[in-house]
């Protein structure tokens, strides 16, 4: 193994020393993307908070002969009266105005003769975010004002309010709170994992493979003294080394930054994460299968640049797997979307969704034993691929 550990050593030193290895190796793991995240979140947060803050201009249609609940709708704090305008629904469109109200006109009336019930009718803009405060804004308040006429209807028949309401619903949450932490940090982590794992691969499996056929140096490096399994082998292990650094940086900056976050920052002080820690055995579990996933991608990306003519091409052709890796790793975001045997057995899906499960303090080992056996079966296969091609000079040097 000692020419194996010389090419290690020589690749690993000329990586360490390159600008952009050290960007997409440690810059971006330890700064970038926690930094991102929290100023998403900071800014999310409180753009959410003043949303809330606000009341929102609702436009009041109709109830011309029904003062009292133009009165009400008047003399409520969280909402703001315009003026009715016909072309209503085209400003809410616009994001001119945040909801509308559709009231009849004898509403006061009819709900006093109770001989039916009244309708009204709450225009909103779906999807966007002060709109739907203002229609929740609205529903409150008409539930209110129902429960208010239904109360007094009951007391002009000396009944209790609870006449009406033969039965109440309540929610208990029997999760606790570190399992409720633990799904919210679990659906987040290992996106971010997975993904950093890939791009901290890909530039030094590029730069070791089609970056040295396009300075010329693969055939020096060819003609020296060590056989080709033992070069690939060596050059294989500093793209490992680079993706697990990039894994082991995120993981270390992550749980950095929900040290910080659980005091109050942004969009965390929102989030229910309770007494959330993580245990020692769900990051052996992670570290776990991630190794064999870090080894699938160091040898696919090493097979990439093997084949490229250039490091341009190879980027054209990694640049497309960004998504390949992004779309299953986005599987512990997904509801309902529960880890199965049949699941376990679906590269980088299976790790994402087996690590929500450790991090709430759930560990399904046998599925866990299989995802990693499998990944370990996809890795072998992907290094037994790169070795076949590193050994193909038609391959090696194609034009």
């Amino acid at each position: 193994m000692s020419p194996v550990y010389a090419v290690y050593a020589k690749e690993l030193t000329d990586i360490l020393r390159d600008r952009r290895t050290i960007i997409s190796m440690i810059v971006v793991p330890m700064l970038v993307i926690p930094l991102i995240m929290l100023g998403f979140g900071t800014v999310a947060g409180k753009l959410v908070q003043d949303a809330m803050a606000q009341a929102p201009e609702v436009m009041v249609l109709g109830a011309k002969d029904s003062p009292k609940v133009r009165a009400a709708l008047e003399a409520d704090k969280k909402l703001k009266l315009v003026p009715e305008t016909p072309d209503h629904a085209k400003r809410i469109g616009d994001k001119a105005l945040r909801a509308a109200v559709e009231i009849p006109d004898d509403f006061d009336a009819r709900l006093a003769a109770a001989d039916g019930t009244v309708m009204v009718k709450i225009y909103h803009y779906e999807g966007e975010l002060r709109s739907g405060f203002a229609a929740n804004a609205l529903e409150k308040f008409f539930r209110d004002y129902r429960d208010r006429a239904l109360a007094g209807r009951l007391a002009e028949h000396g009944l209790p309010v609870q006449f009406a309401r033969p039965l109440e619903t309540r929610r208990q949450n029997v999760a606790p709170p570190e399992k409720v932490g633990g799904n919210i940090v679990g659906s987040i982590l290992p996106y971010v994992i997975i993904l950093l794992c890939f791009t901290g691969a890909m530039y030094p499996a590029l730069d070791l493979t089609a970056g040295e056929k396009e300075r010329g140096t693969m055939e020096t490096i060819l003609s020296s003294p060590v056989r080709r399994g033992q070069l690939v082998l060596g050059k294989f292990l500093v793209v490992l080394t680079a993706s697990l650094a990039a894994a082991g940086f995120s993981v270390a900056s992550m749980t950095g930054m929900y040290l910080l976050t659980k005091g109050g920052f942004g969009i965390a002080k929102e989030m229910p994460l309770g007494d959330f820690t993580i245990a020692p055995a769900a990051v052996l579990a992670v570290i776990g299968m991630l190794v064999p996933l870090a080894i699938l991608f160091s040898a696919v990306l090493v097979s990439v640049g093997t084949f490229a003519r250039s490091f341009k091409e190879a980027q054209s052709y990694a640049g497309p797997m960004v998504m390949v890796v992004v779309l299953p790793a986005m599987g512990a975001f997904l509801p309902g979307v529960d880890l199965t045997w049949k699941l376990a057995l679906v590269p980088i899906l299976n790790v994402s969704l087996a690590s929500k499960e450790v991090f709430t303090g759930t560990y399904p080992w046998a599925m866990l034993a299989v995802i990693f056996l499998s990944t370990c079966v996809y890795a072998a296969i992907a290094c037994a691929f790169v070795t076949r091609m590193f050994n193909r000079e038609e391959i090696l040097f194609r034009t």
